[in-house]
């Protein structure tokens, strides 16, 4: 009983911080103490203070200001991007289940294909064809990010497919298009919802690494990946500079997996499908 316990008060725990942390970075224009990017020469890298709650960067700007600022960027990116992905990658699944034929096989072989493929170095090269900024980190993430929901949505249909209930429904004429958006989606939605979660807190770090390489936000624009890569050289005299970001996306990241996995045990009580993705591969 106590670590099940100890599980919900983790779960619980991730939901109010994940909370507080959405609902400041919302609430950024009214929250930052400073002009996130206002610069200030005189107190750059200077220690966090009363003034200055997480310090200043190399250009004397308010870390808290541009870490509420920035976390708008990373979290629309991410959040997104999960959405876009989670909705191509059930399209692809369904169709590619219930066509199945040459269907199945080529979108089956193309899912092996992406995933071979390392998911950063195909992002870079989308990133860098395209160029920088908010739609080509969109169109990259989304490219590279749609295989793990193929996989799930496919196994998934498969296996509702199969059953009793979906083969009557067929005897008795019903429609495919009646039957996918009666009979198979419904029993889609918890496991892929708890997919959607944990692959969010990979996007988020993918955002974050894609940036920190300044593919992401130009200046003045930041977000938590590039303030990163801007304290970089700072390390050292003043380290807050990167910790304030990376313990952002660290925390993030984090809360949403614990989200997700709780998601996913519910999830896969009737279809405990998420460890067995590729099954039907």
């Amino acid at each position: 009983m106590a670590p099940l316990l100890n599980r919900s008060a983790i779960d619980r725990a991730a939901v109010v911080i994940l909370v507080l942390i959405v609902a400041a970075i919302a609430a950024a224009p009214w929250l930052a103490p400073f002009p996130p990017h206002e610069q200030n020469l005189a107190a750059r890298l200077a220690p966090p203070s009363a003034a200055h709650w997480l310090g200043t960067d190399h250009l004397g700007r308010d870390t808290l200001s541009r870490l509420l600022d920035g976390g708008r960027f990373s979290l629309v990116v991410a959040a997104l991007a999960t959405v876009l992905t989670g909705v191509l990658g059930l399209v692809i699944g369904v169709v590619s289940a219930r066509r199945r034929g040459w269907l199945d096989e080529f979108f089956t072989r193309t899912n092996d294909v992406l995933l071979a493929l390392p998911e950063m170095v195909v992002a870079l090269f989308i990133v860098a064809a395209m160029g920088t900024g908010f739609t080509s980190l969109l169109v990259a993430l989304t490219v590279t990010g749609w295989t793990p929901f193929a996989r799930l949505a496919r196994t998934l249909a498969y296996d509702v497919s199969a059953r009793g209930f979906v083969e009557a429904a067929r005897v008795v004429g019903c429609s495919p298009s009646f039957i996918v958006f009666r009979h198979i989606l419904p029993h889609l939605a918890a496991p892929m919802l708890g997919q959607a979660t944990l692959r969010f807190g990979h996007l988020l770090i993918s955002v974050g690494a894609l940036s920190y390489l300044g593919l992401g936000v130009q200046p003045p624009q930041s977000d938590w990946g590039s303030m990163l890569a801007a304290a970089q050289p700072y390390a050292e005299r003043a380290p807050w500079g990167i910790i304030a970001p990376g313990l952002a996306i660290f925390l993030v990241a984090l809360c949403v997996t614990l989200i997700g996995q709780r998601a996913s045990r519910r999830a896969a009580d009737p279809v405990d499908i998420l460890v067995v993705e590729g099954q039907h591969a």
